[in-house]
Formats: C-alpha cells, structure tokens, sequence
C-alpha cells in the first residue's frame, strides 16, 4: 500500500484519518471512543484530556466513510451522492467554522469550539485548504472494492487507480485479463447457440421447408 504520509502538509492527517479503518487486515483504529480522542490528540487536532463519547464515535465514523466516498469520487468512481454531501455539511455546522485571520493576516477557517465536532472541523478544514491548493484531488482511494486505501497520487497526470501496483493493481489487472480470455468463449457458444436456432432443426434433425402458397 502506498504511504499517505507522501501527502503534503496536513493532508496527509485526512488520508490517515480514512485509513483508520483497514479493510486488508480488518482492522479499525476507532473501534473506541478512547481511540478517537488519542488519534485526535496524537495529530494535535485535539486537547489530549478531550473526552469523547460513543456519540461523538460514530458522528466520527460517518465523517470518516464520507471523506472515504470523496477520495473515491477523486478517482473517478461515483460522484458524491446527496447523503455525502448531507453528512460533511452537518459535521460542518456541528463544528461551527468560521473565518479568521491570523497574526499574518492570512485567513484561515476555524471552530470556534473546543470539543470533538472542533476536531472533526479542523480535519474539514484541512480539506477546504487542500482544494483551495489544487492538492485535494490527489488524494484518493483506491478502487479495489476490497482495499479503498487512502493514498496521495504523485503522478504527473492525476492517473494512479490503485494505492499499490504490486497488489492492488496486479490483482485488478489480472481479473480484467480472465474476463477478456472468457469473453470470446461466451461469444463462441453464444453464436453455435443462434446458428442452431436459425437452422431450425425438425424432429427428424433435418431443417423444415416452408410450404407452397397457392
């Protein structure tokens, strides 16, 4: 699997955050609401004594699997559907971002509170910034419906699929290989089948002749 850390910046803690849950080892890092307040503490997103509820969990894990269907959507799978777009905007309102700007006089967008949506907001704002670079379509899932590891594509025309060649994209490649090999077999019978059927055998296996109109 390739490395999210190849991400620039603070991207990078979205695809880590995505890749929380590991799909190839079956695994998930929030399984807790204990591991979600020590991996927002350990990505500085959060105070380390925040206290986290099984509520905020799961608001958590809908934010995770929304920005997994946005990484998707960067890879050319399936646009965002209405409840996508519905759960990032109600995490965002929880959140309560705001405009501000700093000491530079640089705007930068905010929670104004310091709880768990706070946390959840500083990662959407990260992605705000992140399109505002023109790096957010880089960052991406990958298509292996049994993977959909978040990776950062460093190629030069946006045209990585997999997070691996040497898994993923061997595994997909192979599959498409057995496709291609069975398609002209399906064909073959498909065509013996119509022939047969054009033929029109009779009973006696020999082919009916259309009577004579008076």
């Amino acid at each position: 699997m390739s490395d999210v850390m190849e991400a620039p910046g603070k991207l990078r803690f979205v695809g880590e955050f995505v890749n929380t849950l590991d799909l190839d080892d079956d695994s998930d890092g929030l399984a807790r609401p204990a591991d979600l307040a020590a991996w927002l503490a350990h990505h500085g997103l959060a105070r380390p004594d925040l206290e986290v509820g099984p509520a905020d969990l799961r608001r958590a894990v809908e934010l995770r699997e929304a920005l997994r269907a946005a990484l998707l959507a960067n890879n050319g799978g399936a646009p965002m559907s209405d409840a996508v777009i519905a759960t990032l905007n109600r995490i965002g309102r929880r959140a309560r971002l705001v405009l501000r700007f700093d000491e530079g006089g640089e705007a930068v967008l905010e929670p104004v509170s310091d709880n768990v949506d706070a946390a959840l907001g500083r990662l959407l704002a990260i992605v705000h910034d992140a399109m505002e670079t023109g790096q957010w379509p880089r960052l991406k899932a990958c298509r292996s419906d049994d993977c959909l590891w978040a990776f950062y594509d460093h190629s030069k025309n946006h045209s990585r699929h997999w997070c691996s060649m040497e898994s993923c994209g061997s595994q997909a490649k192979a599959r498409s290989y057995r496709r291609r090999k069975a398609a002209p077999e399906t064909g073959s019978a498909s065509a013996a089948s119509a022939a047969s059927a054009a033929s029109g055998p009779t009973a006696t296996g020999k082919r009916e002749t259309k009577p004579t109109q008076t």
